[in-house]
């Protein structure tokens, strides 16, 4: 159950969100709605999301791995869920967002994929974790460019998840209208 109403005030700037969200996602997003309490808060977080829309260093589906295994690290069952929809949306293989919990166990996952699901764990525990051993093998594989990419998605997500979880947000039910079967 949310900590906060997901009501907030009709402001001119939440109508507006509000419209765009349910045009694009079919329903206005709970982690929209709990900061439309602040439109300050709301605003900032607008201009962010649209600014990190932008960056293309990163492969988008390392980019997915990373942020939900952040997610999943957290334990923003939110962020799984709409993580888990708009990556099939895109054409991600649903196995591999799937099994990002069990990663370790799954054999979905490239080397590659790997390392960047450890990175993603590893940067969120508290403290960090990450070892000169993982990052260096990144940096090589990914390059400089979107190695920060990657570092910057990961401590993104830790914002967004741990903002979710505190405010009592969970599932909002996006997976359940995805269009895949055993899954």
């Amino acid at each position: 159950m949310a900590r906060i109403s997901l009501t907030p005030p009709r402001s001119p700037l939440f109508r507006a969100v509000e419209w765009y969200a349910r045009r694009t996602y079919g329903k206005v997003l709970d982690p929209v709605a709990a900061v439309g309490h602040n439109p300050r808060v709301l605003l900032s977080t607008l201009r962010f999301e649209l600014s990190l829309a932008r960056w293309k260093d990163l492969d988008p589906d390392l980019k997915a791995l990373a942020v939900m295994g952040s997610a999943a690290a957290v334990g923003c069952s939110w962020c799984m869920d709409f993580g888990y929809w708009e990556n099939t949306r895109r054409g991600m293989d649903a196995r591999k967002i799937h099994d990002v919990p069990v990663w370790r166990e799954s054999d979905a996952y490239t080397p590659l994929e790997r390392d960047v699901l450890e990175y993603a764990e590893a940067m969120t525990a508290n403290p960090p974790e990450v070892t000169d051993e993982l990052a260096a093998r990144l940096r090589k594989a990914l390059g400089e460019r979107a190695f920060v990419e990657l570092t910057a998605m990961v401590a993104v997500e830790n914002l967004r998840s741990r903002m979710n979880a505190a405010l009592g947000l969970t599932s909002q039910g996006f997976k359940d209208t995805c269009e895949l079967r055993g899954v």
